[in-house]
C-alpha cells in the first residue's frame, strides 16, 4: 500500500502528491493514541460498570457515496484502516469478492472498515480514483491513498493483503482500528512509538515553506538513518519544489515543445508536470527524452525520473507503467 502517498482532498500538488503526506504519519499517530486512549478509559469505565464495551467504535461494513466520503473514508482513515471496494451490480467477479471482503472485515473485528462504492451510483469518486475496471480494491489510511489490488482474489490472498495493511498503517501511521485483532493474533497492537524530533523538524520546515531549511534537515535524517522511507519522500517533495520555483507553466511548456531534445528544458517541464498533477505526462516526457538523447544527457534525466517515481511512490500503478516504458526504450 502506494500507501505511500497520494494524499485525498490534495493540496499543493492537487491530487499527485500532497505535501502534507510528510507529515501524515505524526499527526495520524497522534490522533489514533488519543483515540485509542479514549477507548481504554471507555472500556475500563464500562468494565467497572459491569456493561459489556463494543469491539468497534464505528460499522465495520458501510456504504459509501460521494456526500459520505469524506466522512466515512477520509476521516475514519484516521482512527482506522479503510479498506474501498469499488463494484457495481452488473459485475460477476464484484459478486465473488464482495462477500469475502465482508467476511473478513467482520472477521478482523474493527482492525479495518470496508466501504463499499457502487461505481455505478459514484461515477465521480471512481473518476477521481482512476478506476479502470472492476472489482478494483483501494484503501486510506491516515488520509494517504494505499492501491490494493484489482480483480477477483481468493480469501487467502485477501487475507495477506489486508494482513499487510494493518502492519503498515500501525507501523507507519500508528492507525491501529479498533480492539479487535485478526485471527492468530488475539488483542495484538502495535505499540505507539512517537515521532523522531529531527523528522518532525523536517517537516515543519516544509510545511512552512522553507525549503533550503527542509532539504537540509532531511538531509540529516538520512545521514543517521539512510533507509528513512519519510525521509527520502520529503527529500525528494522539497528538491521539486525548490526547482520549480520561479518557474513560468506557460514559457517551459512552450520551450519545451519547441526544442524536444533540450534536456534542462524537458526536466523542468516534466518537474512542472508533476507539481501540476499530470503525473504521466511528466513520466511520459522523460521517457521520450531518455529514448531521444545518449550518454551523460540519457543517464541525467533517467536520474531525474527516479528522483519522480520517488515522490510518487514505488506501488504506484502509474510508477509501475512508467518503469515498464523506461525499460524498454533502455533495452
Amino acid at each position: 500500500m502506494q500507501p505511500r502517498n497520494s494524499r485525498l482532498n490534495s493540496s499543493a500538488l492537487r491530487g499527485a502528491v500532497d505535501l502534507a503526506a510528510v507529515k501524515a504519519a505524526g499527526e495520524a499517530a497522534q490522533k489514533a493514541e488519543q483515540a485509542r486512549a479514549e477507548r481504554a478509559r471507555q472500556a475500563a469505565a464500562a468494565e467497572a460498570s459491569g456493561v459489556a464495551a463494543p469491539q468497534a467504535p464505528y460499522e465495520l461494513v458501510i456504504d459509501v457515496t460521494e456526500d459520505t466520503f469524506e466522512a466515512e473514508v477520509v476521516q475514519r482513515s484516521t482512527e482506522v484502516p479503510v479498506v474501498i471496494d469499488f463494484w457495481a451490480e452488473w459485475c460477476g467477479p464484484c459478486k465473488q469478492l464482495s462477500p469475502i471482503l465482508e467476511r473478513l472485515a467482520e472477521e478482523y473485528a474493527g482492525r479495518i472498515v470496508l466501504a463499499k462504492i457502487d461505481v455505478e451510483a459514484n461515477q465521480l469518486i471512481a473518476q477521481q480514483f482512476g478506476i479502470q475496471g472492476i472489482p478494483a480494491v483501494m484503501a486510506v489510511v491516515a488520509g494517504q491513498l494505499v492501491p490494493l489490488f484489482q480483480g477477483a482474489e481468493s480469501e487467502a490472498n485477501v487475507r495477506k493483503v489486508l494482513d499487510q495493511l494493518i502492519l503498515v498503517a500501525e507501523q507507519r501511521f500508528g492507525v491501529a482500528g479498533g480492539s479487535g485483532a485478526p485471527a492468530g493474533e488475539p488483542g495484538e497492537a502495535a505499540p505507539y512509538v512517537p515521532e523522531d524530533p529531527a523528522l518532525a523538524a523536517a517537516h515543519e520546515a516544509l510545511d512552512r515553506g522553507d525549503l533550503g531549511g527542509a532539504i537540509q534537515a532531511y538531509q540529516n535524517v538520512l545521514a543517521d538513518q539512510p533507509g528513512n522511507t519519510e525521509a527520502r519522500l520529503g527529500l525528494a517533495q522539497a528538491q521539486l519544489l525548490r526547482r520549480v520555483e520561479g518557474l513560468d507553466l506557460q514559457a517551459v511548456r512552450a520551450a519545451a515543445a519547441a526544442s524536444p531534445k533540450d534536456v534542462a528544458i524537458q526536466l523542468q517541464a516534466a518537474d512542472l508536470d508533476l507539481v501540476g498533477g499530470h503525473v504521466e505526462d511528466a513520466f511520459g516526457r522523460l521517457v521520450d527524452t531518455v529514448g531521444r538523447t545518449f550518454g551523460e544527457d540519457r543517464d541525467t534525466v533517467r536520474l531525474r525520473l527516479l528522483e519522480l517515481f520517488e515522490v510518487i511512490g514505488a506501488d504506484d500503478p502509474r510508477v509501475t507503467a512508467a518503469r515498464t516504458a523506461l525499460a524498454r526504450v533502455l533495452f
